[in-house]
């Protein structure tokens, strides 16, 4: 007999996913050993799942809703520039693969939609690893002009002091209604009135090319000259507020802090726009920020493509998005060294953040002692078919993922891991076997870790890489 797991109510987005037995008027789900509980949701997996326990568990955690964390001041911060936009920041993080990738125009075989990037709950269910999965949806409600979307995100990535495989985006939007001008007003003419409205700055901005270009940066189908010239003027200046207003806060902090030789409170602050390319606007940008004597990217942005408006049923719509990291801008703005830092529970790191006093730098307690431990191992000079932790791996070097190995360390080491990275690897000259050493740097945010500790954390993590991954340790 199958077990069930029974609740009073389910919502649509769960109805979707999962198989439910309607009996006396209760939604009664079949739940098996490779089902996956998230929240109140159940989700059945199956041989694409690949998200770990301790990524589950750290989905209630909300840290862009949490009072007085730095991620969640920064959100408010970057709220206050946008005071008329409707704010949407308690969406579900589970999506479709429709959702996510299909809906924004990425491409079948776009490396995003890998399971060595991205965690999956089945074939058609994903962790969602951008803000950008709701943008559709919420241009489908059609319930404001402009749109402020906060939510945690999920990619496997690197182990390093600035990468965790959640962290926090904010999106944000802006659409006019080409069938609702004022008489007598183009299209352009009305955007440009808003421009007008944004505040004014004084900051050095680099802008040296033409707001779109044919071939680098090109118009869409529909969108003419006039048009996009008004709307990415609009764009530009919105977010060249947004960056005034945080690094004037960043640079009231050093000041605070006590000046130092590479941040001089009084270096002027010089921004820049520089042509890029993502698959769901056209044209597109990314803003830099010259800061401790480099440039720094900060955000991407650009004009929504038609199609995602079209779809969304709104074609009558044209406007622009941007994306910008919150987690990235909170270790700015605090001079936060370790990412980690932010899902501490430690009272000596939450204690310093309060939403209603000035930005103040973060004071660091204790520097812990770092212990490196290496592993070295073969991978199989067979063919696979494995790639993002497939079950029953037998990695080989065509398929072997350098993410697969990252998620493995923070799965048996959780925060205990500071970095993890490639040191050396070579192909033995008669055989063709690829070897590969990885350095590990064990380290507490919160207290100096013991011998018999790392040892015991290495030869986990060790013993993870072979079943996991079908290596031979050397």
């Amino acid at each position: 007999m199958v077990p069930t797991y029974e609740v009073d109510s389910f919502s649509e987005d769960t109805k979707a996913f999962c198989t439910i037995d309607k009996r006396a008027g209760v939604y009664k789900q079949r739940v098996t050993s490779r089902d996956v509980k998230i929240e109140d949701k159940i989700y059945q997996a199956d041989e694409w799942m690949n998200t770990p326990s301790i990524i589950l568990s750290n989905i209630p955690r909300r840290l862009h809703l949490q009072q007085d964390h730095p991620v969640a001041i920064t959100r408010q911060l970057i709220e206050s520039r946008f005071p008329d936009y409707k704010t949407h920041n308690n969406l579900f993080p589970v999506v479709t693969v429709g959702q996510n990738f299909d809906s924004l125009g990425f491409p079948a075989d776009h490396i995003g939609r890998s399971r060595t990037d991205t965690y999956y709950l089945n074939k058609s269910t994903v962790l969602r690893t951008h803000t950008s999965a709701h943008q559709a949806d919420t241009f489908r409600a059609n319930e404001s002009a402009g749109y402020l979307i906060s939510a945690d995100v999920y990619r496997r990535d690197a182990v390093d002091r600035s990468h965790y495989p959640i962290f926090h985006q904010m999106e944000g939007a802006r659409v006019w209604d080409r069938d609702a001008l004022d008489a007598g007003k183009s299209f352009a003419q009305t955007v440009w009135e808003d421009v007008a409205k944004i505040p004014k700055h004084s900051i050095t901005v680099e802008d040296p090319n033409p707001s779109f270009h044919s071939e680098r940066n090109p118009l869409q189908d529909g969108h003419s000259a006039e048009e996009v010239e008004a709307m990415g003027a609009h764009l530009k200046r919105s977010l060249e507020d947004v960056v005034v207003a945080i690094f004037n806060a960043a640079k009231s902090a050093a000041a605070d802090a006590g000046e130092t030789p590479d941040t001089p409170a009084d270096e002027p602050l010089k921004v820049r726009w520089v042509e890029a390319y993502f698959p769901f606007t056209s044209p597109s940008w990314e803003l830099e920020v010259y800061w401790q004597g480099d440039w720094l990217e900060v955000l991407g942005c650009g004009i929504v493509k038609q199609s995602i408006l079209d779809n969304a049923g709104v074609p009558n719509k044209l406007g622009w998005a941007f994306g910008i990291g919150l987690d990235r801008i909170a270790m700015l703005l605090y001079w936060i060294p370790d990412i980690r830092l932010f899902w501490s529970t430690d009272p000596r790191f939450l204690s310093q953040f309060s939403s209603t006093a000035p930005i103040q730098r973060f004071v660091p307690f204790s520097k812990y002692p770092a212990c490196f431990k290496d592993v070295s191992f073969w991978l199989r000079s067979s063919t696979s078919a494995a790639g993002g932790l497939s079950r029953n791996a037998t990695t080989t070097s065509h398929d072997f993922h350098e993410n697969d190995v990252m998620e493995i360390a923070r799965d048996v080491c959780g925060d205990l891991v500071e970095d993890v990275r490639l040191v050396d690897e070579f192909v033995h000259p008669k055989t063709g076997r690829r070897s590969m050493c990885y350095r590990t740097n064990y380290r507490s945010l919160e207290r100096t870790l013991t011998n018999e500790e790392t040892n015991e954390l290495h030869g986990r993590f060790c013993q993870q890489l072979v079943e996991k991954l079908g290596v031979e340790l050397r």
